[in-house]
């Protein structure tokens, strides 16, 4: 190997700019690095536009701090003083023609309150005498070792506390549907919880009694002009590396000991090792000669469409008190949208005296009625929605829809089992790794973590003398 490693990224997004940055850490002048990007921008589905006189972001619209890592990154790049705190204001969800208030003290809707719960008016009596069979119920052993989060909670807590909590959360993490996923790669921590515990609510509650005091900390902020800002801050740091923009990877060759990344005008680039920060599907193409097995794991990783729309209505007309920060919206409503963020309440920086800003979303596996229509017919069946939801006396001032096609890959049930038979299918490939929101984590944050560990591989593999055996590449992501 060179004396000054050449390493190439593909991908542009907030996974391969967190690598490069990464490996900077470790390595600085040490080692040549090129970004690959095939299209015209970088951030992936991180993006800002101007919006009714205010910048907001069209892709995510906050990062989990609780994840030190990304913490330690915000204040690595000097975007600590820029960090936003959300609103402390609770969230609803609709349910049966009514927005009703989320309970309070609930992991990913399982619930370790039972008088919130009451309140909500989430639940029918039934419902609730069901939630508390779980204190009673004798333990229960799925008999299979990857279950889907329904088959996890439904026979605890029943199908109110399923239909109603559970899925409209994991359903607007994942634009998916909560008795497809595996609860093991989704929501290790019921998996947990069910495991040690023969009831939920009980475990829950222990749980939360054994954890750390609460800091007070909010766990989800944003940026003070948006996460773009995030972006700017790592393209920053990228200084004097190669960055090759609108010429997408072709094919990933082997050639000797080293790899060669083919480029879409023809030209090839040389690498000592090889970072595909890309979408699963994405990474399929581009090993499909190379390691065809590993092409075949991938392209098995199904992936959601969804949509992002921003309506900006006069403050005169709404028609309820913006109190929280916005709905969440269950699949048996039937309803067209899957959240609603009150931008105007949930940000301070998008607060307006005059105007309301609101954030849809569309889009959860399965449903596909909205990905024909026009922006037009888009916006006028959501703000119907919103005119039963929240009283509404007057159509929007302004609109802006951003479609994402093939956004959020699928953690369905034996995820964990295609990601042993990716590691199986790349292991022979020294050099090669994966990272980005197919594998472990879909969230900001766990892409920067991944990218991290990534980062931390790649440095450590590089720096070694050449060697007749290589060690096994394992698939971090």
């Amino acid at each position: 190997m060179q004396s000054r490693p050449q390493v190439v990224i593909v991908g542009g997004g907030v996974s391969g700019l967190a690598t490069a940055h990464y490996i900077h850490s470790h390595l600085g002048p040490d080692v040549k690095l090129t970004v690959v990007e095939g299209g015209p921008r970088l951030g992936g589905k991180v993006a800002n536009q101007q919006f009714s006189g205010h910048l907001v972001d069209t892709g995510p619209d906050a990062v989990l701090v609780r994840a030190p890592a990304m913490a330690a990154l915000l204040e690595d790049l000097g975007l600590g003083d820029q960090i936003v705190a959300p609103a402390g204001l609770g969230a609803h969800v609709w349910s049966r023609g009514k927005l009703r208030r989320l309970p309070t003290g609930t992991l990913f809707g399982v619930p370790d309150r039972l008088i919130p719960l009451m309140k909500s008016g989430l639940m029918s009596p039934a419902g609730l005498a069901r939630a508390a069979l779980d204190l009673v119920l004798p333990r229960r052993h799925t008999s299979s070792a990857d279950p889907s989060i329904a088959e996890l909670v439904t026979p605890r807590l029943g199908s109110q506390v399923f239909d109603r909590l559970v899925e409209p959360l994991l359903g607007g993490v994942h634009a998916g549907r909560a008795a497809e996923l595996s609860a093991k790669s989704t929501v290790p921590d019921i998996v947990a919880l069910a495991r040690k515990n023969r009831s939920l609510y009980l475990g829950l509650r222990k749980m939360r009694r054994h954890a750390p005091p609460s800091t007070g900390a909010p766990v989800l902020v944003t940026l003070n002009g948006g996460l773009g800002r995030l972006v700017e801050a790592l393209v920053a740091r990228l200084g004097g590396d190669d960055l090759w923009l609108g010429n997408a990877a072709q094919a990933i060759k082997r050639v000797g000991d080293q790899y060669r990344v083919e480029l879409a005008d023809g030209q090839s680039i040389a690498a000592d090792a090889v970072v595909l920060a890309t979408p699963a599907y994405a990474t399929a193409e581009l090993l499909a000669d190379l390691a065809p097995d590993a092409s075949t794991v991938m392209a098995e990783i199904p992936y959601v469409d969804v949509a992002t729309i921003w309506l900006s209505y006069p403050r005169s007309a709404m028609g309820r008190p913006l109190d929280g920060t916005g709905f969440l919206v269950p699949p048996e409503e039937g309803k067209l949208m899957v959240g609603c963020t009150w931008s105007s309440a949930k940000w301070p920086h998008l607060a307006d005296d005059n105007l309301v800003l609101i954030r849809c979303m569309v889009g959860r596996r399965g449903d596909r009625r909205w990905v024909d229509m026009d922006d037009d017919t888009m916006v006028r069946r959501l703000h119907e929605e919103l005119v039963e939801a929240m009283g509404l006396t007057a159509g929007p001032d302004q609109q802006s829809i951003q479609r994402w096609p093939l956004a959020m890959p699928q953690y369905l049930v034996g995820h964990q089992d295609r990601l042993d038979a990716l590691d199986a299918a790349i292991h022979h490939l020294p050099g090669l790794y994966l990272t980005g929101a197919s594998y472990r984590g879909i969230g900001l944050a766990s892409c920067v973590a991944d990218a991290k560990r990534t980062a931390q591989n790649v440095a450590h593999d590089v720096s070694q003398p050449p060697a007749d055996v290589r060690p096994l590449t394992e698939v971090t992501s």
